[in-house]
Parts: structure tokens; sequence; C-alpha cells
């Protein structure tokens, strides 16, 4: 006889699982209906569904904007549960996905007919532009020859490393990133359901640091709700590393009005104070040179340095050379416009 607190623990496992999901997979859209974004890619693709002539499909755009999601969806709406497993083969960049899988696993899902079932098979292929030119290669003759029984769904988020041929073979759609006025309503939705504590300016800062990517919005959320248990936009820029606008504002500050040993040291204070990269303190600095009312030949010399010190750091060179030179760009600068003055 089992116990009843055996029996007891074993209900509440699902429970505790459902619990302990990342966000990002809890509030996963399971249907359709339930996608924010990109309403006209859905309804075609619904259309398609309903009149059961769903083509080829290829879903490109940057990370988090609802391309595996939408696949999935489909692939529920068109299976049920039980007959899942059998129809829909899913292949993703951690899966090997050389020029042998092609010929073998992909080449016979596709070859084998659905005895009992009409319709057709699906194969998704998520990450397809991590696939070699070999793979993409072979993948064409499989499209082609078995298209009567399967359909293929690559998903990617640059499309150029998808080879032509197989770009003519599918129906692209393209998702790009996601509108603030679409995610706020959503990440509210998740707010309400786990009981977080969002302030207004925290929310903002949320949309804005995850720039499109609903992933990203979503795992900032948890994990700053999880560090902090408070959602304000210092917690947000904290949990992230990112710096603040007042810290910004504080650097650009010392760049042109003190001299370069102070403002130096000041910066590379703040830098390990917070732990903050010199590449996000770049792209935040390049937005208030933009805003700030330079003569137009000082801004085009600053933004061109900027630009070089920018290349230069995602090649991997020092930050503490590359801080120098910034800060001498910004101290040139100055000097101009006190000249042109």
């Amino acid at each position: 006889m089992e116990s009843p607190e055996f029996k007891q623990q074993e209900q509440q496992q699902p429970a505790a699982k459902i619990r302990n999901l990342p966000w990002v997979e809890k509030y996963r859209p399971q249907t359709l209906n339930d996608l924010i974004s990109h309403q006209d890619i859905l309804s075609t693709i619904q259309k398609f569904i309903s009149e059961d002539r769903l083509p080829h499909l290829l879903l490109y755009g940057p990370p988090g904007t609802g391309k595996t999601s939408t696949i999935l969806a489909c692939a529920k709406q068109l299976y049920k549960d039980k007959e899942f497993g059998s129809m829909v083969l899913e292949l993703n960049a951690s899966d090997d996905r050389g020029i042998d899988i092609v010929r073998g696993p992909i080449l016979s899902f596709a070859s084998t007919r659905t005895i009992f079932k009409k319709g057709f098979k699906l194969v998704i292929l998520d990450e397809a532009d991590a696939m070699t030119q070999d793979a993409q290669n072979a993948l064409r003759r499989v499209i082609e020859k078995f298209t009567e029984n399967t359909r293929f769904c690559l998903i990617c988020n640059y499309l150029s490393k998808i080879i032509p041929a197989l770009q003519s073979r599918c129906t692209r759609f393209r998702f790009g990133p996601l509108a603030p006025e679409l995610m706020v309503p959503r990440l509210e939705h998740v707010v309400k359901e786990e009981k977080v504590d969002v302030s207004e300016d925290g929310m903002k800062a949320l949309v804005t640091l995850s720039s499109g990517d609903m992933r990203r919005a979503l795992n900032i959320l948890q994990s700053t709700n999880m560090a902090f248990g408070k959602v304000t936009e210092e917690t947000v820029y904290t949990c992230t590393g990112h710096p603040l606008k007042s810290d910004i504002a504080n650097i650009l500050d010392w760049m042109l009005n003190q001299d370069f040993t102070t403002a130096y040291r000041n910066i590379m204070e703040l830098k390990t104070l917070k732990g903050l990269a010199l590449h996000d303190i770049l792209t935040e600095i390049h937005l208030f040179v933009h805003r700030v009312d330079f003569p137009s030949s000082v801004r085009i010399h600053l933004l061109t340095k900027m630009a070089d010190i920018e290349y230069r750091l995602s090649v991997g060179t020092s930050e503490k050379i590359q801080l120098s030179s910034l800060i001498a760009a910004f101290q040139v600068t100055r000097d101009l416009i006190v000249a042109e003055a």
C-alpha cells in the first residue's frame, strides 16, 4: 500500500514542475490566437491551414520575435496530441545537422508515407542558418522529392545564410522586432499572473533594454524579480549590468569638462564599481551624441572615432586603451568646439 504522504507528493510534482519553469517556457503561446504580433503573417498561415494548402515555410528575423512559437502553434493545430510525435520532426541547432542527418533521419522521415492518416508530415528545422552548405544543398532535393507528403519549415535569424536555392522553394515570412505597445500588455499579463511588483519606469526599462525581443524581456523580468523582489528602472539596469542614464550623463560630463587624467580615473572607478562594459557605455553615449547640439563637422569627426572604437572592441582589444581613445576623441571635440566658437 502506498502511504497517503507519498500520493500527496506525487500530486504536488506536476504543479511544482510548472512553478519551476522559466517564464519564457511557462508563458509560451500555445495556439495561433495567443500570439501577439505579426497578425498579417498569422492570418496568412491560418488561411493556408484552413484551406489545407500549407507550402514550405521559411520564417526569419531577430531572436525572440515568435518564429518557433508560431510554427509549434501551427503544428499543434494541425495534429492531435497522439499523432504529434509521428507526424512532426523537430530538429534544432543543438542536434547534429550535417549532411548525414539530411540523408538519414530527415530523408527516412520524409519518405515514409502515413498509413491511416491523411495529410502531410511536418519537418521543422530550427536555426537553419547553422546548417552547413553541404547539408543545405542535400536538403534541396529532399524537399522537392517528398513535397507530396511532407512540408518543411525552416527557421533562421539571418536570411543571407540560407542558400538561394532553398529560399526559392519556400514561402518567406519576416518576423520583425516586436513593437513596445504589443509587448507591454503581454508583460503585464505575466506580471499579474506572477504577482510581480513593477513600477512604470521599470516596465519602460524592460521594453527599452529588450529592443523588441520578447524572450529577453521575460528573462530580464524574471531575473530582476528574483534578485531584487521589485522591478524598477534602477534594478533592471543593475540586474543586466547596463549603465544607468545618470551614469552616462556623468561620464559625458567628465569627458567634456575634466582634464584627461581625472576623466580616465573617474570612468575607470565607475566601470569597476558597477561592472560596466565599455561597449554598453559606447552604445548609450552614441544616442546622447545624436541628441546634443554639436556643430556638424565636430559631430561627424566624433561619430567616426566612436565607430572605429566599436569595431576595435568587437575584435577583442584592450578596454583600457580603447577607453583612453574614447576620452581623447571627446577632448579633441571639446577643443574643436572652443576653436569654432
